[in-house]
């Protein structure tokens, strides 16, 4: 994790619940438990996108749990690995709202690096078992890394893609950040989310503060 992230969160690496945390990962490893993403990944959104550098949080639920595909960002597979439905839509909505064409590049570490925080609201997940991780404590500590951003970053944009997402909305003050909120990517949502334009309106609003727009085609 990089430095500013280890200084903003050393309280709750102090907790009890994240003592627990980690002792239970270590427990399932040791009984053969294959976890996602590999554990030099799990904290890669934090390695990537510096707390100074935060401009937009794309918020998921919890890593993918297939083979090869969890890499420690939201949403994201390696680049050698098909682009999962979600991120398929995603790319499909980036092209119709900004008029360009996608590579099909799942890797979406270039985000990363110009201050999109690709956060899992649960950051790590046992093969083949969605949510199974979802007790652990994760979320009680990426809670925490909201808060935080809410409370020290200025004029971020957060985006909230169904239901588990829009839930976090309450931790997120306001009067100091935007909020755009839609439907899930998931092909499962029925394509509700498409038409959300929530590229152009996040390189709209970051323009409207001084910064730097988001560079989304991959």
């Amino acid at each position: 994790m990089e430095a500013s992230w280890k200084a903003a969160l050393q309280d709750e690496f102090e907790k009890p619940y994240f003592a627990s945390l980690v002792q239970t990962l270590h427990q399932e490893k040791a009984a053969g438990v294959v976890i996602y993403p590999p554990g030099s990944q799990i904290f890669r959104a934090f390695e990537l996108t510096p707390v100074s550098q935060v401009k937009v949080v794309i918020l998921g639920q919890d890593p993918y749990h297939n083979p090869g595909q969890a890499m420690g960002l939201s949403f994201s597979v390696p680049a050698n690995v098909p682009a999962p439905p979600s991120l398929k839509n995603i790319f499909r909505e980036i092209e119709t709202d900004l008029g360009i064409r996608m590579s099909g590049r799942p890797d979406l570490e270039p985000w990363a690096r110009q201050g999109v925080l690709l956060l899992n609201a649960i950051l790590t997940v046992r093969a083949g078992q969605a949510a199974s991780h979802s007790r652990l404590g994760w979320q009680t500590f990426t809670d925490a890394v909201i808060r935080y951003i809410s409370d020290h970053c200025e004029g971020v944009v957060f985006l909230l893609w169904g239901n588990f997402a829009r839930s976090k909305k309450s931790l997120i003050d306001t009067s100091r950040h935007t909020v755009l909120e839609a439907a899930h990517p998931s092909p499962l949502a029925g394509g509700a989310f498409f038409g959300c334009r929530h590229f152009s309106q996040t390189n709209q609003i970051l323009a409207s503060e001084g910064k730097a727009p988001i560079d989304w085609q991959l």
